[in-house]
């Protein structure tokens, strides 16, 4: 079940981030990931709308809106493959009529998954924070039409 994210649901969320976080930006050493944890926990789950997929009463993925941007989707690295990631992508296109995102380039499988969810690269740039090159990504609803770079 998809639903709202409430406060208890912290420590489960966190430690989807940064084990997700850690796993799938290999290039990006784990201690700026676990550098970030008190932000997340402190600055960033409460300026967004956060969704979670629960089930059996553990939070396997989430994700978070801020306006039109998905700024962070994670599924339990236990748990991938599964059809979770996909649930919870569809359910933020229902919230929004678009959306804008950015990942990582050196990120591969994501930069495939958000294409595959009919996400098109706008722009590049560089992280501010780590330096990498990510790619900005856009998804219009089935009314719009974002332009592939």
């Amino acid at each position: 079940m998809i639903r709202d994210y409430r406060e208890e649901d912290v420590d489960q969320v966190l430690a989807i981030w940064l084990s997700a976080s850690i796993l799938a930006h290999d290039f990006v050493p784990a201690a700026f990931w676990e550098s970030q944890v008190e932000a997340m926990r402190d600055a960033y789950l409460p300026a967004a709308e956060t969704r979670v997929f629960e089930e059996a009463g553990q939070i396997s993925g989430f994700y978070c809106l801020v306006e039109t941007t998905l700024a962070a989707i994670f599924v339990s690295p236990e748990r991938q493959g599964r059809g979770i990631g996909s649930a919870l992508i569809e359910d933020a296109k229902r919230c929004r009529e678009s959306l804008t995102l950015t990942v990582y380039q050196a990120n591969r499988s994501s930069v495939e998954f958000y294409r595959k969810h009919g996400f098109v690269i706008h722009d590049e740039q560089l992280d501010a924070n780590t330096g990498q090159p990510e790619w900005v990504m856009e998804y219009r609803g089935v009314d719009g039409a974002a332009l592939a770079m």
